[in-house]
């Protein structure tokens, strides 16, 4: 059985270790606290720290990063990280800011990395929308990741990235079948938007998975910052309500302990 390594260190963050390849995703470091702004009137405070810090994650292969310009992705401290990392790869307007050889991928764009004793790893981004209809010139751009390699038996490690469910996010049924989603959930809110979602609801996430239709699931950036509407529980909630009639399993990690899941 194959096997990737996750180790979940919070947020949106995540330590994937796969064929020999280290990644990280959505790099923050920062510790609790501090209240971030994301522009046009709204703001989030961050809740609780990493549970690993910075240096103790290790050497990294490459940086999977679906934003640059929300601090609840890309904080200072997973900011300076970035560039002790092998590639970086973001969306193409992310990969403008942030210089230095950053790969930018629009939804559907492949990038390869290549290094000896290897197999090549096919990193496709994948569709995001980042809040309601018509948002994406306030929220900016948005990418997920589908991670392919020689060896995996049932399908990729797809990372779906801050998305509500639309037809974008769909089409990933229709491109891949996937055996491990990392869903970033939280249902995501502001005062000033009033009910409008900035991620997955739990209902959106299980009807989500009805389409895709992964083996595994873990969910990850739902807790650990004050404009999450949602966790753990309502997740767990929506699932028994709608019969359990969707097909994968969902793992919930320990921050900071690794776990090996079937890919």
């Amino acid at each position: 059985m194959t096997t990737v390594r996750i180790t979940h260190v919070g947020g949106p963050t995540a330590l994937v270790e796969a064929a020999g390849w280290r990644l990280l995703t959505d790099p923050t470091f920062d510790g609790p606290g501090r209240r971030y702004a994301f522009g046009w009137g709204t703001s989030s405070r961050k809740l609780t720290g990493p549970a690993l810090m910075a240096e103790e994650v290790g050497p990294i292969d490459a940086v999977l990063l679906s934003h640059d310009h929300h601090a609840d992705n890309l904080d200072d401290a997973g900011r300076a990280l970035l560039w002790e990392a092998g590639t970086v790869v973001t969306t193409e307007p992310g990969a403008l800011r942030l210089g230095g050889g950053v790969r930018g991928l629009a939804p559907w764009a492949t990038t390869t990395l290549t290094a000896p004793g290897r197999p090549d790893l096919v990193i496709t981004a994948t569709p995001c929308r980042h809040g309601p209809p018509l948002s994406r010139p306030v929220v900016g751009t948005v990418v997920g990741f589908a991670l392919r390699w020689e060896g995996q038996e049932h399908g990729v490690l797809w990372m779906s990235g801050d998305t509500v469910l639309y037809p974008g996010v769909r089409q990933v049924a229709d491109r891949f079948d996937v055996s491990v989603a990392l869903l970033h959930l939280g249902a995501v809110r502001f005062p000033v938007t009033g009910p409008l979602h900035y991620s997955l609801t739990a209902r959106d996430a299980v009807e989500l998975c009805r389409a895709v239709r992964p083996r595994t699931v873990v969910p990850v950036h739902y807790e650990g910052w004050s404009h999450f509407s949602q966790g753990r529980g309502d997740v767990e909630r929506e699932l028994v309500a709608t019969g359990a009639d969707v097909r994968p399993a969902v793992r919930w990690l320990t921050p900071g302990s690794p776990a090996e899941v079937p890919v």
